[in-house]
């Protein structure tokens, strides 16, 4: 009896301390009378919020009583604080009136997007683009919808100073899309902020927004991938508590047929679960004469919000690829002169692929994600996610190579690939919004476990025919005059070239384990300054069936940040300097001695990128322009080189530089119309390196630098009244000028077309 009073009793207690909460209800609406639909109304600094529906009402429970600030946000209008009081168990009536009318909020618009909305992932902080000291940009789903992509590599022509270098091959280890980022390599490694590694495609059909993090960013995000010029961010799709739903068809040249889906539905109205699945079906084939992709992707997410406090969201990915990939062709042995200088010279029949389709590789891929998030307190959230991702090289692989310089022929290799990788991350992160003194800080602590596991049991490789640029195929002879027949593109013939080849063997372990921490602080209302630090200690296992030791080993690395922002216009210009670092972990090599006999094993140092960033990001003219413009330098020390007094070994001391500015502009001149435009200027060469060296010549390219310029222009029309109504025109194109392929004094320069692209399209 005494429990159950005392039940009873908290019961009774909890009653009354919910009903002396208060509560706040309104109605929003546009400036000519119409229901905001789907605007977020939320109580600054809790998790208390609330979505109009569509008679634009809204309402929020359950808040404790004293002086508080909602905040309205809706895409495309401008967002609106109101301070309000709220009093023990009495329900308010507020109501918003929206700046825009209804016609611009049903816009599809670039400038809409909210070009300074707060994002949580590039900084790990909220943070508003105009407080952020990095630089970043973003391609939303409404653009990738308005230029009809169907290819993840195309949404990258929308930003500045990114270009695709090198398309998917599906090979293990670096078989995803290569980009050149500010003069070095990047590939699309994170999902949502955490890694997700891929060998071949991604599929755009659950990318809600795909950010390109400008600059070296490994002391947020870790070491496990290149991020020296920056870091290729997609953000997938989230569900919504409502139904709706599409579905699409394209159908285009070379046999593109592609269905998509896009369901969302709530699971349960009172608890607030939703659960959102976006899949998707492709197939096409080459302009080639050989060549085709059939890949099918679904990618279920849940959402569930338990309370004002608590919320769960889960998310996967699996895609089935497979695929004739058309091989690369290297016409150079790194050694000696090049046959052929310029594209022209090459002679290249375009045409010709080089593979048939029987010679498939498969690029099987799971990745799944979990995350918490709990509310601590009014000012500080936990955020708990975890990762895991499989992928896989399943398939046959070719390149093509110059055996014999000054033949005129080329060399084409063959090789089985299986190779299985496997990761997992676990990141803690703890987000606080609090102030000392007058001083406002915005404090993330966070801790990352990361550990990857790589299984390679493909075959060796072997030459199995001579080719020409035009398509000629001819016998191999190999290095004791042995000629071989031609083999035939097909699967039997290749496997049973590769049959008698030494195979691989290997099991790879390595992780690390990483605290970091990043403070916000606004000094004044203007000025703010970012203080960043992330330290890492990365470990590898070695191969698990390996005779020895050898390849074990473990490094440690600190990483800084430091930001300066300062408001010239508050909430319109700003002014930004910054430092960024980026590390990558470098395993041992052997060293052996002039008669080449092995003697020890040689350990390194972390490679290290440093950047320095000066710029102006601008959101002016009633929001109808925004525009960002930087100029940076990157230095890259401690790169691991071959060694100029002996070729087996290597050494370290290599330095890299890239130095360039950006420019970035969204206009929205007009209610129907606009435009979003960019240029950027890079220039990369080795400032201290090895002379004999194909990569690393000093006052040379290193290769994979990308154009020295590049522009994008997009702009679209949509016609707002009349027969024509919700009818949209877009046009726009790419241009990228030469650049050097191929760098050397030993071998020549050898230097490409340069790119113009233009289209134009319709869309509803």
């Amino acid at each position: 009896m005494t429990r159950i009073l005392s039940l009873v009793c908290a019961l009774l207690f909890s009653m009354a301390a919910y009903a002396q909460n208060g509560a706040i209800s309104g109605i929003v609406t546009t400036n000519d009378g119409h229901p905001a639909i789907n605007v977020t109304v939320t109580v600054e600094h809790t998790k208390l919020g609330s979505i109009s529906n569509e008679k634009g009402e809204y309402t929020i429970k359950n808040i404790k009583p004293g002086s508080w600030t909602l905040k309205v946000t809706s895409v495309g209008a401008v967002t609106q604080f109101k301070e309000v009081n709220v009093t023990a168990g009495a329900a308010q009536q507020l109501n918003f009136t929206l700046n825009e009318s209804a016609a611009q909020l049903s816009e599809v618009t670039v400038s809409s997007r909210n070009l300074n909305k707060e994002s949580r992932m590039v900084a790990k902080i909220p943070l508003k683009n105009l407080e952020n000291p990095q630089v970043y940009n973003a391609v939303s789903t409404e653009i990738m919808k308005q230029q009809g992509i169907t290819a993840y590599d195309d949404i990258m022509r929308n930003v500045p100073g990114i270009f695709l270098t090198w398309q998917s091959t599906g090979r293990s280890g670096d078989g995803a899309s290569y980009f050149a980022l500010r003069g070095f390599d990047a590939q699309p490694s994170l999902i949502n902020g955490l890694p997700g590694i891929t060998s071949g495609n991604l599929d755009p059909a659950d990318v809600e927004e795909v950010q390109v993090m400008k600059g070296p960013s490994g002391t947020l995000f870790g070491a496990s991938f290149y991020s020296y010029g920056g870091i290729i961010n997609t953000i997938t799709k989230k569900p919504y508590y409502g139904f709706g739903g599409e579905v699409g068809y394209s159908v285009g040249s070379f046999g593109l047929n592609r269905v998509t889906a896009d369901v969302n539905t709530l699971l349960s109205k009172k608890q607030k679960i939703a659960m959102r699945v976006n899949a998707a079906y492709t197939t096409e084939n080459s302009f080639q004469n050989a060549g085709f992709r059939k890949a099918f992707f679904i990618a279920p997410s849940l959402s569930y919000e338990v309370n004002n406090r608590l919320s769960f969201q889960v998310m996967a990915e699996i895609l089935q690829e497979k695929r004739a990939v058309p091989p690369v062709f290297f016409h150079s042995d790194r050694e000696h002169e090049l046959d052929f200088k310029t594209i022209d010279e090459l002679n290249l029949n375009v045409k010709e692929s080089f593979t048939s389709n029987e010679l498939v590789m498969k690029n099987p891929r799971f990745n799944v994600q979990a995350q918490m998030l709990y509310k601590l307190a009014s000012n500080w959230t936990s955020q708990t996610v975890f990762s895991a991702s499989n992928a896989k090289s399943d398939g046959l692989y070719t390149y093509i190579w110059d055996q014999d310089p000054g033949d005129k022929w080329f060399g084409q290799d063959f090789h089985i690939d299986n190779t299985t990788t496997k990761t997992f991350d676990i990141q803690q992160n703890f987000n606080g919004d609090f102030k000392i003194g007058s001083l406002r800080n915005r404090l993330l602590l966070g801790f990352d476990i990361f550990h990857r596991n790589v299984i390679d049991q493909g075959s060796g490789w072997a030459t199995g025919r001579n080719v020409s640029p035009q398509g000629d195929v001819t016998d191999y002879t190999d290095a004791e005059g042995k000629v071989f027949p031609a083999v035939a593109l097909t699967k039997d013939a290749v496997y049973g070239l590769l049959a008698g080849t030494e195979g691989n063997n290997s099991n790879v372990s390595n992780g690390s384990y990483s605290a970091y921490a990043s403070d916000m602080i606004n000094l004044t209302h203007s000025l703010l300054v970012m203080l960043s630090l992330r330290a890492d200690y990365y470990k590898s296992n070695g191969d698990k069936n390996a005779s020895d030791d050898s390849d074990k080993y473990d490094q440690f690395s600190l990483s800084p940040k430091f930001g300066l922002v300062y408001q010239i216009v508050p909430e319109k210009v700003s002014a930004f300097a910054s430092y960024m670092n980026a590390f990558l972990n470098v395993a041992p090599s052997p060293v052996y001695n002039d008669a080449g006999t092995y003697e020890r094993t040689q350990s390194f140092k972390p490679e290290h990128a440093n950047q320095v960033e000066f710029g102006i990001k601008a959101d002016i003219l009633a929001n109808k322009l925004y525009t960002t413009v930087s100029v940076y330098d990157i230095r890259v020390a401690n790169k691991v080189i071959p060694d100029s007094h002996n070729p087996r070994n290597s050494t370290q001391g290599g330095v890299f530089g890239s130095r360039g500015f950006e420019i970035d502009l969204n206009a929205h001149p007009l209610p129907a119309l606009n435009i979003i435009a960019g240029y950027s200027y890079n220039h990369t060469k080795v400032l201290e390196g090895n002379n004999t060296d194909f990569y690393s010549e000093p006052g040379r390219s290193p290769g994979g630098q990308g154009p020295q310029n590049l522009v994008n222009l997009w702009a679209t029309y949509k016609f707002g009244t009349g027969t024509l109504k919700n009818f949209g025109i877009g046009a726009g194109g790419n241009y990228a000028s030469r650049y050097k392929v191929i760098d050397n004094s030993k071998t020549g320069i050898f230097l490409p077309a340069g790119l113009c692209l233009a289209e134009c399209r319709c869309f509803l």
